[in-house]
C-alpha cells in the first residue's frame, strides 16, 4: 500500500494495485479559503479506481476538483451523493450507510460511522469514514469527533489510519478533531500507522505570508500526544507530495 498526502483531506491511497482518491480538493481557492502548493500531477486522475466522498461540507465536495478528473471514475459516498453528483455529469455512484460495503475491483470499501453534526444542503445526508480492506487494511476519517465507537475498529487491525487533527481557523467546532482528541482516537483505533490529515493545508484569504500558530503546530502537537497516549502508534506526517509505503507488517517512506 502507498499512501500519498494531496493536500487537507485528499489522499491518494493505492492498494493491491487499485487507485483511490478521498475528498478531492485539487484547486487554489475554495469559498474564502486559499491552498498551499501542492504537487498533484493531472495524469494520476486519469487512472483512478474510485473517488470517496466523505460528507459535503466546502472543504471535502468540491465539484470543480471533481470536474478535473475522469467523469467516468466511480464515486462512492453518502445517501445524496447521486443526485448532487448527476448535475456534474457522473453516474457511477455507489452510496453507502454505515456498516454498507461495496467492492472497487479486489479491494472492499465499507463505511463507518462518523460524527460530524449537520451537512447542509438540499438533499438529506450524513457524514462517513470509510475502511479499505485488501491484503492492508486502512481507514480514512473523513471528518468526525472522537466518540467511543471508533473503539470498535480496532478490530479490524488496522494497518494506517488517515486522522483529521485541526483545520483552518484559530477554533474548532463540535464534529471535529484537535490535536488531543486525535491523539485519544488512535488510542481507541490502535493502528500500526496514524497519518494526520485536515491540517496546515488551506488558510483563509488575507492572511498572506503569516503563519499562525494554528496552521504550523497541530502536526507537531499531535505527535506529542500521540507518543504519550497511544505510544504503540508510528505517527507519520507527510507535507503535500510526500507518499508512504506500508507493506504487511512493516511501515517505511
Amino acid at each position: 500500500m502507498r499512501v500519498t498526502l494531496v493536500g487537507h483531506a485528499t489522499v491518494l491511497v493505492e492498494l493491491d494495485g487499485v487507485r483511490f482518491l478521498t475528498d478531492p480538493l485539487l484547486r487554489t481557492r475554495r469559498m474564502l479559503l486559499r491552498a498551499a502548493p501542492r504537487t498533484w500531477n493531472p495524469a494520476r486522475g486519469e487512472r483512478l479506481d474510485a473517488v470517496l466522498l466523505s460528507h459535503f461540507h466546502g472543504d471535502h465536495y468540491d465539484p470543480g476538483s471533481l470536474r478535473l478528473l475522469d467523469p467516468n471514475t466511480p464515486v462512492v459516498g453518502p445517501p445524496g451523493t447521486a443526485r448532487r453528483l448527476r448535475r456534474l455529469g457522473r453516474r457511477t455512484v455507489t452510496e453507502l450507510r454505515p456498516g454498507e460495503s461495496t467492492a472497487v475491483q479486489q479491494v472492499t470499501v465499507r463505511a463507518t460511522e462518523a460524527r460530524h453534526g449537520r451537512v447542509p444542503g438540499p438533499f438529506r445526508s450524513i457524514a462517513l469514514g470509510f475502511l479499505l480492506l485488501g491484503s492492508e487494511r486502512l481507514y480514512f476519517a473523513g471528518d468526525t469527533d472522537l466518540f467511543p465507537g471508533l473503539a470498535d475498529l480496532a478490530g479490524e487491525r488496522l494497518d494506517v489510519a488517515l486522522v483529521p487533527i485541526g483545520g483552518w481557523g484559530p477554533r474548532l467546532g463540535a464534529g471535529h478533531l484537535d490535536p488531543r482528541r486525535a491523539a485519544e482516537a488512535i488510542r481507541l483505533i490502535r493502528p500500526r500507522v496514524a497519518v494526520p490529515i485536515h491540517w496546515g493545508f488551506l488558510r483563509p484569504l488575507g492572511l498572506g505570508s503569516l503563519s499562525p500558530r494554528y496552521l504550523t503546530h497541530p502536526g507537531r502537537i499531535f505527535a506529542r500526544l500521540a507518543a504519550e497516549i497511544a505510544p504503540d502508534v508510528d505517527v507519520r506526517i507527510l507535507e503535500p507530495g510526500e507518499s508512504l509505503d506500508v507493506a504487511a507488517g512493516s511501515a517505511g517512506g
